[in-house]
């Protein structure tokens, strides 16, 4: 083979190869096994009780290492899904969930930021109304007559 050859081989080869990352990129395949998925799927479907903002997936706290330790201990015995996070609940409540269900002792989790956005609304427009009113009757009958003469110079003004 001459020179010229195997440089188009080897650019051939190295564009399959890429091809081939891309493609299976693409696909979403990656060097997890199926229980490396599980792992990291049941991790992200837990909050941290340490950072709360955070998956246990993604904390750096020991506790929450510790519950992915736990976690993977229980996949390792032979835990369903459903058992894990039973053991989680009862250990932590439904706030550990990032999903937690809809019942009556979690409706302040799913109802409270509403709540709390209605009352800023509801304080927002009751001390709007307020205002307007004290502006309107702070005013006595001269002001009144003062403010009336000065719009209907305003409006003689524009008029002309």
């Amino acid at each position: 083979m001459n020179r010229l050859a195997r440089a188009w081989a080897a650019r051939l080869a190295i564009g399959l190869m890429l091809a081939h990352a891309c493609a299976s990129a693409a696909a979403g395949i990656s060097g997890e096994t199926g229980t490396d998925a599980r792992l990291r799927r049941l991790e992200e479907s837990f909050r941290c009780v340490v950072c709360q903002n955070q998956s246990l997936a993604d904390s750096n706290a020991e506790l929450a290492a510790d519950l992915r330790a736990q976690i993977r201990d229980q996949v390792r015995s032979g835990a369903t899904d459903e058992q894990i996070k039973a053991w989680m609940v009862r250990r932590y409540g439904d706030f550990v969930l990032y999903r937690p269900p809809l019942k009556p002792v979690t409706w302040a989790l799913w109802l409270g930021p509403f709540i709390v956005l209605a009352a800023g609304a509801w304080t927002m427009w009751c001390s709007i109304v307020r205002r307007r009113g004290l502006s309107a009757a702070a005013l006595d009958a001269g002001e009144r007559a003062r403010v009336a003469s000065l719009r209907g110079h305003e409006e003689e003004g524009a008029a002309s």
